[in-house]
């Protein structure tokens, strides 16, 4: 079975920086791509990042592309998600996924994931 565990959130003030780990286990890393998502209390979930597991190829959400940066250390089975100049629109749980993303069967974008952990807080506070 598909394992997800994220981690790291905290209270931070607005301009400074988080990562956050997603320890993943139970599936093989490389026909698999892991994201992260995070749901506002009264928002829809947003995807905002991941990182497909046979060639790195990431993606990000046009609102934290140039802010957040995502990772992976196959041998420690864990993606992160760097968060830099945080501010408080930031504020949400954040959830780490995962999903089959392989040539021939690929995944379109954030919307394929279905396997998921459970969440993190971060609260920026301003």
């Amino acid at each position: 079975d598909v394992q997800l565990q994220a981690s790291g959130g905290g209270l931070v003030q607005a301009g400074g920086s988080l990562r956050l780990s997603c320890a993943a286990s139970g599936f093989t890393w490389y026909d698999h791509s892991i994201g992260w998502f995070r749901q506002a209390p009264g928002k829809q979930r947003e995807g905002l990042s991941y990182i497909r597991g046979y060639d790195d190829r990431t993606w990000y959400a046009d609102s934290v592309k140039a802010r957040f940066t995502i990772s992976s250390d196959k041998a420690k089975s864990t993606v992160y998600l760097q968060m830099n100049n945080l501010n408080p629109e930031d504020t949400a749980v954040y959830y780490c996924a995962a999903e089959i993303d392989f040539p021939g069967i690929e995944i379109t974008g954030p919307e394929d994931f279905n396997s998921w952990g459970q969440g993190t807080q971060v609260t920026v506070s301003s």
